[in-house]
């Protein structure tokens, strides 16, 4: 899977829905301000689309993460969501079945995942 991309700097707007690549997840999130002198964006998290390591099951888990906490982070570090990747996860998250909402598991997930982008791009934290 492809990580995110730490050499564009994308003019997002609020409202925007954006996502953050990492490995086998993707974090979806919802743009509330860019502070462009800093080139950090401010992000409310929708959800956290973790992909299977086997081919069996192509659906990914979703984690519902709009209860949560919101970030302040990298601008670099996100790229805009497509339509087409995005509304099929936002039906899946209304669906009676749909993705994991206890809350606990879906901050632990949350949490692994800013653990693991923040010790890769380390220097992408510092710089803004």
């Amino acid at each position: 899977m492809k990580q995110a991309s730490i050499n564009s700097a994308p003019n997002f707007q609020p409202y925007q829905i954006v996502c953050l690549e990492y490995e086998n997840s993707r974090l979806y999130a919802e743009v509330i301000q860019v502070v462009t002198s800093r080139q950090v964006c401010w992000v409310r998290p929708l959800m956290l689309a973790v992909l299977p390591d086997n081919d069996a099951n192509p659906l990914p888990v979703l984690y519902n993460l709009r209860q949560g906490a919101d970030l302040v982070w990298p601008v670099s570090l996100f790229r805009p969501a497509l339509d087409t990747e995005v509304i099929p996860l936002l039906t899946q998250m209304d669906a009676p079945n749909g993705p994991i909402t206890d809350a606990t598991e879906a901050h632990r997930q949350l949490t692994c995942f800013v653990r693991q982008v923040w010790q890769v791009y380390k220097s992408e934290f510092q710089a803004s």
